[in-house]
């Protein structure tokens, strides 16, 4: 059998779209429109009201500060949060989360993970049975 050797291409990075709408429209659409759109949960959500904290959370937003961190890990992604800077709280500290046009409709606590990547040292002396007759000296 031969191989086909063929050049890869590099993958064209295409406008990001969500069911059919570009990032722009959905930034100009009113709650009402952007409803039909939304996956069930997130339209849940909203359909039966935003806490306070997300509302307080939506006007530093828009409002534009530089700095904007929260503990509200269950807040949905909403168009307008796009290119934005957050702070998420990850249970031990704040963890800078850009928000993308990819995570439009997701909570903001899927980008801040609560869990670290465990690294174990080497075994010590007398840790496995083989280790268990060897010299000190």
């Amino acid at each position: 059998m031969a191989k086909k050797t063929q050049k890869r291409l590099p993958r064209r990075r295409e406008e990001f779209t969500y069911h059919g709408y570009k990032i722009e429209e959905l930034q100009t659409m009113v709650m009402s429109e952007l409803l039909p759109i939304m996956p069930s949960r997130a339209r849940r959500k909203i359909n039966r009201g935003m806490k306070r904290e997300h509302e307080k959370l939506l006007t530093e937003i828009r409002e534009g500060r530089e700095r904007i961190r929260t503990h509200e890990r269950d807040m949905v992604v909403l168009p307008e949060m796009v290119g934005k800077v957050v702070e998420v709280h990850n249970g031990k500290d704040f963890v800078k989360v850009e928000i993308q046009p990819e995570a439009v409709f997701h909570y903001l606590g899927e980008f801040a993970l609560t869990r670290r990547r465990v690294n174990h040292g080497s075994a010590g002396i007398g840790a496995t049975r083989s280790s268990k007759y060897v010299p000190l000296k």
